[in-house]
């Protein structure tokens, strides 16, 4: 199998747009090309760059979830970094006034709520509003191309974790669902997609054979990716995500809950491509820092078959069952604001408890297939 090209290895072909013009980039840790060169490095020798924009965790991957990052100097280049993770999301004309065009290079992980995704769309905003050029250097998508699954997000729950009406795994590139944002949500900046070459819907990151880079610190493999889209849940309640473990969104649990009993209920539904095994971890940040977590541990089989959403919904369900009063949601950060979970879960009925897993699972169900139709139009590959 021969390896996947990226749209940052295919610079030459999108050459002529960066001529004669001052370039800022949007990028971090996992901006590299398929020879291990960062984007920086490679847009500083071949064009005019003059500025840096950070997302969240920095440019280079050094800043924990949540972290406000201020504006500085990049140490390696000299070059000025703009924070995109602080006071503004959206650049101002201050931050790309002396630029004509915006580059982004960024490893996305498929999920609606990473937060790369709406840096992407604000940086497409001000590139509308400014009248600058947007070229998104594009990158596979590392769960597939194929598999839609979730909640089409309420708009009433948008927030910087879940701006659109898209759902939690939507099966594009990070060069497709900004063409799917430009057109289906009208920012309708002046958007370039510099593609990759050898990229098929059908495959996950271990088939590109390209160098893996952790887009977050806790997101260090494929693996955790995949069931990070399900997992990703328990973030607004009081149970562990597993952060501050190495596997973290594998490992979910809390210290009365009691692992053995969890694990046998869990495996006894049967659920496609996955296996839990009793876990036991105590976390070195995060939820129950230095406390004993007594859960499960995912292990996925099979990814064709693997649910991510219907299996994080099931555990949810299940966890909240057996935690009875112990169980409770993470309140709002500030004050008149939905609960965490509503956000996460771009509605509120997982949080009332309104409707039943089965007929949840149905609702998804209809909304993933939903989304599947408006998402084909904007396949490039």
């Amino acid at each position: 199998m021969n390896k996947v090209k990226l749209g940052i290895d295919n610079l030459n072909k999108y050459i002529n747009e960066f001529q004669g013009k001052r370039v800022g980039l949007v990028t971090n840790t996992t901006g590299i090309d398929s020879a291990f060169e960062s984007t920086i490095d490679i847009l500083n020798k071949n064009t005019n760059l003059v500025s840096l924009y950070s997302p969240e965790h920095g440019i280079r991957g050094d800043i924990q979830a949540g972290e406000v990052i201020k504006d500085y100097i990049d140490d390696k280049t000299g070059i000025n970094v703009f924070s995109l993770y602080g006071k503004n999301k959206k650049p101002t004309y201050e931050m790309i006034k002396d630029i004509d065009i915006i580059a982004f290079d960024i490893q996305d992980v498929g999920a609606r709520f990473y937060t790369y995704l709406y840096t992407m769309a604000y940086v497409m905003k001000s590139c509308k509003d400014y009248n600058k050029t947007f070229v998104i250097f594009d990158r596979p998508n590392p769960i597939g191309g194929v598999k839609v699954e979730g909640n089409i997000l309420d708009i009433n729950f948008k927030s910087f974790i879940g701006l659109y009406p898209i759902p939690q795994r939507y099966a594009l590139t990070i060069g497709e669902i900004a063409t799917l944002f430009n057109k289906e949500f009208k920012i309708d900046c002046n958007l370039i997609v510099a593609k990759m070459q050898g990229w098929k819907r059908e495959m996950y990151f271990e088939d590109t054979m390209l160098p893996w880079v952790m887009p977050s610190p806790n997101i260090p493999t494929i693996d955790t990716a995949l069931v990070y889209v399900g997992t990703c849940i328990f973030e607004g309640t009081n149970i562990s995500e597993g952060r501050g473990t190495t596997k973290p969104f594998e490992l979910i649990g809390a210290p009365f809950l009691n692992s053995f009993e969890l694990s046998e209920e869990m495996n006894s539904l049967n659920l496609p491509g996955v296996k839990f095994t009793p876990a036991h971890f105590i976390p070195t940040f995060s939820k129950y820092k230095n406390e004993l977590c007594k859960g499960v541990q995912i292990h996925v089989l099979d990814r064709i078959k693997f649910n991510s959403l219907e299996t994080g919904l099931t555990l949810f369900y299940y966890i909240r069952h057996f935690s009875k009063e112990n169980f409770y949601f993470i309140k709002p950060f500030t004050v008149n604001k939905k609960s965490l979970v509503d956000y996460n879960t771009g509605c509120e009925y997982i949080r009332d408890g309104v409707l039943s897993l089965e007929e949840i699972i149905s609702k998804w169900r209809k909304e993933s297939k939903k989304f599947k139709l408006i998402k084909e139009k904007y396949h490039l590959y």
